[in-house]
């Protein structure tokens, strides 16, 4: 978690609620075969909400029945556009990722609970992503009625 600033970004209950029922794409980042790793059970979370997981990590593993890929430029070039880019990274590399999701033109990006960058969120904004930082689709669904 960032250090030395206070928090600018908030989250909008209506863009969460919005990106969690709404049937999209979601690239899941750091998603491995890993079961133990909480990308793990999240991604099938987010599966049964009835999104499309596309995991992306530099295993490439296929996860939940989805084919993997190293990068999101990969996940488009194979699997067409993606809607939101799901990052389960350490917060010191989510300003590269973010700035991905930008150039491959996704439509918003959840960074998961912890993992917090306040520049790469003002980018993703500026660049007409929605954003959700520092927390979970499996903690908010239930609280926003979703599931």
């Amino acid at each position: 978690m960032e250090t030395g600033s206070p928090r600018k970004h908030r989250n909008d209950p209506g863009v969460m609620q919005r990106l969690l029922t709404t049937p999209a794409r979601w690239a899941v980042v750091g998603l491995s075969d890993n079961r133990t790793r909480p990308a793990y059970g999240v991604a099938r979370y987010v599966q049964n909400l009835g999104m499309r997981i596309v995991p992306v990590h530099h295993k490439a593993d296929t996860v939940h029945g989805a084919r993997g890929y190293r990068t999101l430029a990969e996940a488009v070039a194979a699997e067409g556009p993606i809607d939101v880019v799901d990052l389960f990274v350490n917060s010191q590399w989510v300003g590269d990722v973010v700035d991905q999701a930008i150039e491959i033109g996704a439509k918003a990006v959840w960074l998961q609970l912890g993992v917090v960058d306040e520049a790469a969120a003002a980018r993703a904004a500026a660049a007409g992503l929605a954003v959700v930082m520092d927390t979970c689709p499996a903690i908010e669904a239930p609280r926003l009625g979703v599931a």
